[in-house]
């Protein structure tokens, strides 16, 4: 039986939605990254492993920052330089990715090169999200889907490793 969600999780969870990302398009990540790898992959057995990364708190967590972090830049409530830096996704500016980054850590070192490469490629959500002439901010977003994707990716990875 399925516990029922906090309020940390229900939050998470909902502002994800509420930014244009739904749990299928972060499964579609995952599909991506691993249909090489899993000769019957299922779109189900990615969507449950987004499902399984998303119930844990640091990612909870890392979700919520970044998200706040991406409403308070589109609304200006972030001082100047960093407001800026923020808006622009400056290359430079690495904590977006560091905050993704612990996401990825949640499911070991197999989720690093998971999430440099769907970085890199931005496929499906993370183009959309990416898009410079958005009138949102998504610096922190696409980096925290993809690490979750990436996660998302590994724990599956791993899960099939035990099978076999």
């Amino acid at each position: 039986m399925k516990k029922e969600m906090d309020i940390v999780e229900k939050t998470a969870r909902d502002w994800l939605t509420k930014r244009g990302v739904t749990l299928d398009d972060i499964a579609d990540l995952v599909y991506f990254l691993q249909v090489k790898y899993h000769t019957d992959l299922k779109i189900e057995d990615c969507r449950e492993n987004v499902d399984r990364v998303l119930a844990k708190r640091e990612v909870q967590n890392a979700l919520l920052t970044g998200i706040q972090l991406d409403m308070l830049a589109e609304k200006n409530l972030i001082e100047p330089p960093l407001l800026d830096i923020i808006q622009r996704d400056e290359g430079l500016y690495g904590v977006d990715e560091i905050i993704a980054l612990s996401i990825v850590n949640v499911y070991g070192s197999i989720g690093f090169t998971n999430y440099g490469y769907i970085d890199k490629q931005k496929p499906g959500i993370l183009e959309k999200l990416n898009d410079k002439d958005s009138k949102e901010c998504h610096t922190f977003l696409d980096d925290i889907v993809g690490a979750i994707a990436a996660a998302a990716s590994s724990r599956l990875a791993h899960r099939a490793a035990n099978v076999e």
